[in-house]
């Protein structure tokens, strides 16, 4: 995917009544690369996921992707930008099919009015065909092709957090926001899900923020790390760079100070 600008986090602060939940963020997510953020609970991963997709906004600093400024603007107006995200709980109507469930993610994209749709007027009807096949086709890229026709509830765990992804890829996303999407799955299923997710990168040229907790799957996947402690960002770089960190190892991993 071209003309895909990076997404700037700069000197981001959120507060809530006092307590600081991000302190000074800063971070860039080059385009078309995979950039992880992580940190142990209460880091403030979620809150910085919430200030990107226009759920919380900062007190103080800047989210840029590429000329326009996110900060301030509602949730809607972020994903016009072409920004997607996915949640850590899964958010499919149970009873709907995964067909239906990938063309809700369309809707954004889609010009014909309700009534247009309703009364199957023919721009209505062609329109509706072309957004049909472009969901199989993202179905067919990330392996549930097969389950179309199957109602989203009635798929395995993994599955289902796949239609999440596959949602979220209907939206013809520049940049994903990916929140512990193989969190609860089996082995098989999170080296599943972690090829689709390279395949986004490296086949669709999108770029992603991922939060995990899963450190195989982050440090396979990423191009670069972010790591947050309390709020503050105490290391970042490469997968390498960040593991072999001292300050990062003690924070994330809990390894003790040999000096204490």
């Amino acid at each position: 995917m071209t003309g895909t600008p990076p997404l700037t986090v700069t000197d981001v602060t959120v507060r809530f009544a006092g307590l600081t939940a991000l302190d000074g963020v800063s971070f860039t997510v080059e385009p078309g690369s995979l950039h992880a953020v992580i940190g142990p609970n209460g880091a403030g991963k979620s809150t910085c996921f919430n200030v990107l997709s226009g759920v919380y906004r900062a007190a103080a600093g800047s989210v840029r992707f590429g000329a326009a400024e996110l900060t301030g603007l509602a949730p809607h107006a972020v994903a016009a930008l072409g920004i997607a995200r996915t949640f850590q709980n899964l958010a499919l109507p149970p009873h709907t099919t995964v067909a239906d469930s990938l063309l809700l993610g369309r809707h954004r994209l889609m010009r014909s009015g309700f009534l247009a749709a309703g009364l199957r007027l023919p721009a209505a009807v062609r329109e509706d065909r072309r957004h049909r096949e472009r969901v199989r086709e993202i179905a067919a890229f990330v392996g549930l092709e097969a389950d179309l026709a199957a109602p989203a509830g009635s798929l395995p765990y993994g599955k289902q957090k796949l239609v999440e992804l596959a949602r979220a890829l209907c939206m013809e996303p520049r940049l994903l926001l990916l929140d512990e999407p193989v969190a609860g799955m089996t082995a098989d299923e999170r080296q599943r899900t972690a090829a689709v997710i390279a395949g986004v990168r490296d086949g669709l040229g999108i770029s992603i923020v991922l939060v995990e907790h899963d450190m195989g799957v982050v440090m396979r996947l990423a191009d670069a790390v972010t790591v947050l402690d309390f709020g503050r960002r105490i290391g970042g770089g490469t997968p390498a760079q960040v593991q072999s960190d001292p300050a990062v190892v003690r924070a994330y991993l809990g390894e003790e100070d040999p000096a204490a």
